[in-house]
């Protein structure tokens, strides 16, 4: 009798979900714009839906990713083999934060000297880097001082610091996990506590003890969603009460008095005692309204098949390629904003420059992530060129 060696089927490729770069894309998509202050635009980005804006969403998005990423290599790999890439990617993210900080405060300096408006150098947090040049300048790398605009990704840096035990301990003890991060958020805003600034006073203001609420949020998420699982199940009443909420801080915003009355009643609740994170608007701190409605309307998205089917249309294409290649195309959006402001600041009638600022930027941000998906497309290819091809083998055959 003969037969042949069994031989194993390799594994299928996992379907990735449309969403995660559509979603990832939009949030880009609106940061930009949000960061070009006086546009029309800005009144079409989440941020006029609620009490949240993109920065609530780049968090929750930033954690998917890492989940999806990250979560396999801790599932195989001895820990400091798993944790080297993540560590990398927050290094590679302060490097980035260092590059757009310093060719945003040149595209001031240049600005208020061309086009002689001296008050540009006191916006956006520059006004100590020219008035105390020698502290402000030693603070930048330690990330002791931030500019405006460019502040989001030195607390998504330190928060890819720990996310190789959060992904051990989510993979194990999700709900320990997700516990222990309320219980930092809660304590954060009890006790005020931040990482300080320098030499200007008080703290950062993404303040990484609090917003990683809502990046443990994503990143069990993504752990989950790697697995084919959801941490939070589909459920109709969990469903409902976050539309209804979604409903309400609409109401609260724009209904004639709810929003003065409720407004009202939480002053009330913080003279009474009640912590101020849970009864302001707080955006450093996370405060309840906030990080509610940014979990609603993620919830609410996710439960929704008709999203995901929408993420994948060719119509949306646009969007799943800027967030494909988040980390460039967010530096690049960062500094076209900042020069859009400078310009539109020098313009007696910044009217017409205001309506093309999304044209402008969607162009230029569209153009480098097609550029870098040639680039890796390209090098793709040459890494499948140049492996070399085993001729084929006769089946083995065990005589018995």
């Amino acid at each position: 009798m003969s037969r042949s060696e069994p031989t194993t089927a390799p594994a299928p490729r996992r379907e990735r979900d449309p969403r995660i770069d559509a979603f990832r894309g939009l949030a880009l998509l609106m940061i930009f714009v949000d960061h070009v202050p006086g546009n029309p635009y800005e009144y079409l980005t989440i941020r006029n839906l609620g009490f949240s804006d993109a920065a609530e969403a780049f968090f929750i998005m930033s954690g998917i990713a890492a989940g999806l990423a990250y979560s396999g290599g801790f599932a195989r790999k001895p820990f400091l083999t798993a944790a080297e890439p993540v560590w990398k990617r927050a290094w590679t993210l302060y490097l980035a934060h260092i590059l757009l900080t310093f060719w945003g405060i040149a595209i001031f300096a240049v600005g208020a000297e061309v086009f002689g408006l001296p008050e540009l150098l006191e916006k956006n947090n520059l006004s100590a880097i020219f008035e105390r040049p020698g502290e402000t300048l030693a603070a930048l790398p330690a990330l002791l001082h931030q500019i405006g605009y460019v502040n989001i990704l030195p607390a998504y840096s330190v928060l890819l610091l720990a996310t190789p035990f959060a992904v051990m301990l989510g993979m194990r003890h999700p709900w320990v996990l997700a516990g222990l991060s309320v219980g930092l958020w809660f304590v954060t805003g009890l006790w005020r506590l931040n990482l300080p600034n320098h030499p200007n006073p008080g703290g950062w203001f993404f303040n990484p003890f609090a917003w990683q609420i809502l990046f443990v949020a994503g990143l069990l998420t993504g752990i989950h969603a790697r697995k084919g699982t959801r941490f939070v199940p589909v459920s109709r009443t969990l469903f409902w009460l976050a539309l209804g909420w979604l409903a309400l801080v609409l109401a609260w915003r724009y209904a004639p008095g709810v929003g003065t009355f409720l407004n009202h009643q939480m002053a009330k609740l913080g003279a009474a005692g009640v912590p101020f994170h849970f009864v302001s608007h707080d955006k450093t701190f996370v405060a309840v309204p906030r990080m509610l409605h940014a979990l609603a309307l993620f919830y609410v998205l996710s439960c929704l098949p008709q999203v995901r089917a929408l993420s994948g249309l060719p119509a949306a294409a646009p969007l799943r390629l800027l967030g494909k290649h988040g980390l460039l195309v967010f530096s690049v959006g960062t500094l076209t904003s900042l020069a859009l402001q400078v310009l539109m600041a020098a313009m007696l009638d910044p009217e017409p420059m205001a309506w093309l600022v999304l044209p402008v930027g969607l162009a230029i941000m569209l153009g480098v992530a097609w550029l870098a998906e040639r680039r890796k497309q390209g090098a793709r290819n040459a890494a499948t060129e140049i492996v070399p091809q085993m001729p084929p083998t006769a089946p083995m055959r065990v005589r018995s």
